[in-house]
């Protein structure tokens, strides 16, 4: 088994032009290969479905489609025509130019085709005028298409005249073509699906986007089922793993024959969603007779999906013959398709191609018209690039963010790739999404702005909790409480306990005569201080001025458990209790020679309304532990385990 191709350069080439212009025996004449494989294109001499071959040359390997050149069959040429990346375009030498040529170089320019080559068929029957004449006429088709391409090759099967040039032309085609892109997932268009003795269901079509590994878990979409591949063979080779851009016939365990079929498309699960709704860059035919309307119902044809469709565009109520915008789609069933796929548009009757573009945003929704921001956005989103996809995406979030696979599915690149893209434009990971680096920024001083009118409002507060804060702002307590260590980090807020504060501010600048009056209180009140409700009442000044001295740590708030209640000791008399506890019990280093807590309230002359609160707050600072009915003393208790200090 061949462990990979991927150091041969590929390209993928489509074979276009009229019907029975010679389209068959050209690629048999370069290759050898009969492409017409069904009965029925034999027995009519017409391609009816797309044909592969493998024609290799010194720099690598082209994969031909035999693209169908009869009106009849368009739907099936685009089918095999929407991952190309160059053409061979064909056309008889006695007939010259027809119809489904140029809607096949029209259909190469709306899918982004540029690069080509030409060649005059069947030139033994023509003369050299006629055949200056045709040459003259197919370059000014292919430059009026946009493509780049060499002198019109004339060719003839019948006497080979001319084949090893085009052959050469074709070499030099893969020599000057670029390196595929791998946007980080496999996407397969599924075309074929048979079953094979040995390998059971079989499925084939042209990989895109990425690389595909024997034992890869792919999903099928749309449908949700998911399958693990098998095998995998490139025209006849048994390959471990499959580069983007070949011809790729893929065996599949878990899923049966009827459990899949042609439209449907590998992918890796959970990267592409089903949607109704679709953003799109659209540019009309060249060749329409008028201007296409908002409304227009049509067909939808990406990959080897066709689905009916309703152009709405979003910034005029026409679009004028080679003109482009950004426009949706209305899909009357829901389909699962990467961002920046390309489509053609076409109408049923009369049977026209009529648009075609390239996929933005895959999982959209209905759009306002007219909407400056909703356009500005696609306009972005036009340019093609990953990144700024996310860039909008995460525009579009503010301080919320985007889950990863909703950025990749955006980008149309595989989330590992996103994920470095997020990590070097400095956006934040917070939880399952990420924030970008403006939004986090903006977030940081929302996060400011809040403390101080905090500060403001209630200066004698040390401050506010992360859940007050993050409810404030309306956001998740995760993304809050990042922001917050980020600037604690950098030294502008601060944190005490469980609240948090500017670092500039300083509640003690503001105590007031009331705090320091009911600080005296509860100090000389010591282990029988005042309820609560007794000591601050309904005054709302000395309600702040306990609320500073708890946080201050002045006063400490001990909570009976059992009864649900607080009561609020001076920190000295906390520290008094504790002096008096360790001096009354020097031996309640075990649960044996513990102490009660009635013993505990005689010692300190206490009730138990404040003797339970008491210790249960030096249980949870540590002092004692509870064991039982009985109380040790945690300093005694690791003497007496450790008696020699180690």
């Amino acid at each position: 088994m061949v462990r990979s191709v991927a150091a041969l350069k590929t390209l993928l080439v489509g074979v276009i032009g009229h019907v029975d212009h010679g389209k068959t025996a050209l690629v048999r004449a370069l290759t050898g290969i009969e492409t017409d494989r069904l009965k029925e294109e034999r027995a009519r001499g017409v391609s009816i479905v797309p044909g592969f071959a493998l024609f290799s040359a010194a720099q690598g390997e082209i994969d031909l489609v035999d693209l169908p050149g009869h009106e009849r069959f368009v739907r099936a040429m685009v089918s095999g025509a929407t991952g190309m990346r160059a053409v061979l375009l064909a056309v008889d030498a006695h007939e010259g130019i027809k119809p489904q040529t140029v809607e096949h170089l029209e259909i190469a320019r709306l899918i982004g085709v540029r690069r080509g080559v030409l060649a005059l068929t069947k030139s033994d029957l023509a003369t050299p005028d006629v055949i200056a004449t045709r040459s003259a006429e197919i370059a000014a088709a292919a430059a009026r298409a946009g493509l780049e391409v060499g002198p019109v090759i004339a060719t003839s099967t019948v006497t080979g005249a001319g084949i090893p040039d085009l052959a050469a032309a074709l070499a030099a085609l893969l020599g000057d073509a670029e390196p595929g892109t791998d946007d980080g997932f496999p996407y397969l268009p599924v075309d074929r699906v048979f079953s094979r003795a040995g390998f059971g269901t079989v499925v084939t079509g042209t990989l895109r986007r990425g690389a595909l590994a024997v034992g890869d878990t792919v999903e099928i979409a749309p449908g949700g089922r998911s399958a693990v591949v098998r095998g995998l063979q490139i025209h006849g080779r048994a390959v471990e793993r499959a580069e983007p851009g070949r011809r790729t016939a893929v065996a599949l365990r878990g899923v049966g024959l009827d459990e899949i079929a042609r439209g449907q498309a590998l992918a890796p699960i959970g990267l592409l969603a089903p949607s109704p709704w679709l953003d799109v860059a659209i540019t009309a035919a060249t060749g329409a007779d008028g201007a296409l309307r908002s409304g227009t119902a049509c067909r939808l044809l990406f990959g080897t999906s066709e689905v009916d469709a309703r152009l709405r565009l979003l910034d005029r109520d026409a679009l004028e013959p080679g003109v482009s915008t950004q426009a949706q789609l209305h899909l009357a069933e829901p389909v699962a398709v990467p961002a920046r796929e390309p489509f053609v548009l076409r109408l049923d009757s009369p049977a026209a191609t009529v648009a075609g573009g390239r996929i933005l945003d895959p999982s959209s929704r209905r759009r306002r018209r007219h909407d400056s921001r909703v356009l500005a956005d696609l306009a972005a989103l036009a340019h093609g690039q990953p990144a700024k996809a996310i860039s909008v995406r995460l525009g579009q979030a503010g301080a919320a963010g985007a889950p990863l696979v909703e950025l990749a599915r955006l980008a149309g690149v595989g989330p590992s790739q996103v994920r470095e893209m997020l990590i070097k434009s400095g956006a934040r990971e917070v939880s399952d999404r990420f924030v970008g680096a403006a939004a986090f920024e903006a977030l940081r001083t929302g996060i400011l702005a809040t403390l101080a009118q905090h500060h403001r409002d209630s200066p004698m507060e040390h401050g506010v909790t992360l859940e007050r804060l993050a409810r404030s702002l309306s956001l998740q307590d995760a993304l809050v409480g990042m922001a917050l260590r980020d600037l604690a980090s950098a030294g502008v807020v601060a944190q005490i306990g469980n609240l948090w504060r500017r670092a500039d501010f300083d509640p003690a600048r503001n105590e007031s005569e009331a705090a320091r009056r009911l600080e005296q209180i509860f100090r000389r009140a010591g282990l029988n201080p005042p309820d609560e409700t007794e000591a601050v009442g309904r005054d709302v000044r000395r309600r702040e001025a306990l609320t500073y001295l708890v946080g201050a740590g002045m006063v400490i708030r001990a909570v009976d458990r059992v009864q649900r209640r607080a009561v609020l000791f001076h920190r000295e008399a906390v520290a008094s209790a504790r002096t008096r506890l360790a001096e009354a019990f020097p031996h309640a280093a075990t649960p044996e020679s513990g102490f009660l807590a009635r013993e505990a309230g005689a010692t300190l002359g206490i009730s138990r309304k404040f003797s339970i609160p008491l210790l249960e707050h030096l249980d949870a600072t540590g002092f004692t532990r509870r064991v039982g009915d009985r109380r040790v003393i945690v300093s005694l208790e690791r003497n007496s385990a450790d008696p020699i200090g180690n």
